[in-house]
């Protein structure tokens, strides 16, 4: 294995783990962003009201996207064993 070959496969892993986790991360920002607004608004400044919310809507998005999480990572998996197959 020469090191472009090792770079390539660290660049895929690194695109796979930002691909996988980009919608749990994403709605958990948008959550976070709307209930800091809520506690903007109604001053109410209760640390714990965030995870409540965010626990929800990242669970509720790995279910929506876990197949296809699921679909990324094994498809990354198979091309890896059949690179070092290769070798």
């Amino acid at each position: 294995m020469n090191p472009d070959m090792a770079i390539d496969i660290c660049r895929k892993a690194i695109q796979v783990i930002l691909m996988a986790s980009a919608p749990m991360l994403l709605a958990g920002m948008i959550i976070g962003l709307l209930v800091s607004i809520f506690q903007a608004a109604t001053q109410i400044n209760e640390q714990t009201l965030t995870f409540v919310p965010k626990i929800v809507v990242v669970f509720v998005t790995m279910l929506i996207f876990g197949s296809w999480i699921i679909r990324i990572v094994s498809v990354f998996t198979v091309g890896l064993f059949d690179t070092m197959a290769t070798l």
